[in-house]
């Protein structure tokens, strides 16, 4: 697991998005985002109030003790909590991960790739890391399309930790090499046009 970096609270800015780390004041949206059936399917199901407070102390205590986490995801436009996307490596996890989960209102606006690609740039740069994963559930679709957007590819199947050591998960990834190529080539791509 990577050891932690000096500065714990980072804030990245993207055009329409602000990613920090948690504060007190997203817990309501976190709480509601635990209760929403549909945006936990593929996450384990619905938490509790106290379910997900634990889970957002746990991220919020990721920060402290690792020196990264998810980011808090705030909408720019109304200074709004729209979720959670950022580097994450829970004990016994398959890899340095990127994931993101987003409330519903939040879907399909292209926030999940502008904000996991900020969070990859800054995992890469940050961390050390030379590697990211993203642990997708099979039928998760939109997330797979995510991954493909951010360049990941399927690696194969993987498994998560007890308790969801049983559940099936994809394994989706790429290098540093990869991942900074891609940049490389997009930007050159821009500029020639």
């Amino acid at each position: 697991m990577p050891s932690a970096v000096p500065s714990p609270e980072p804030v990245l800015e993207t055009e329409r998005l602000i990613l920090r780390v948690p504060r007190h004041e997203d817990f309501e949206g976190w709480a509601a985002l635990g209760r929403d059936d549909v945006a936990m399917r593929h996450l384990g199901g619905t938490k509790s109030a106290f379910e997900a407070w634990r889970h957002f102390l746990a991220n919020v205590g990721s920060w402290h003790v690792l020196g990264f986490g998810p980011f808090s995801v705030i909408r720019k436009s109304d200074r709004k909590w729209i979720g959670r996307i950022g580097p994450l490596h829970p004990e016994g996890w398959p890899g340095d991960e990127i994931g993101w989960t987003l409330a519903r209102e939040a879907w399909g606006k292209g926030y999940a790739t502008e904000a996991a690609a900020t969070a990859i740039d800054w995992a890469f740069a940050n961390l050390g890391w030379t590697r990211i994963i993203h642990c997708i559930a099979p039928d998760n679709i939109a997330s797979q399309a995510v991954a493909a957007r951010l360049g990941s590819t399927w690696q194969g199947s993987g498994r998560l930790p007890a308790p969801h050591d049983k559940d099936l998960m994809e394994i989706w990834g790429q290098s540093r090499e990869e991942w900074f190529a891609r940049r490389a080539a997009r930007a050159a791509s821009t500029t020639s046009t």
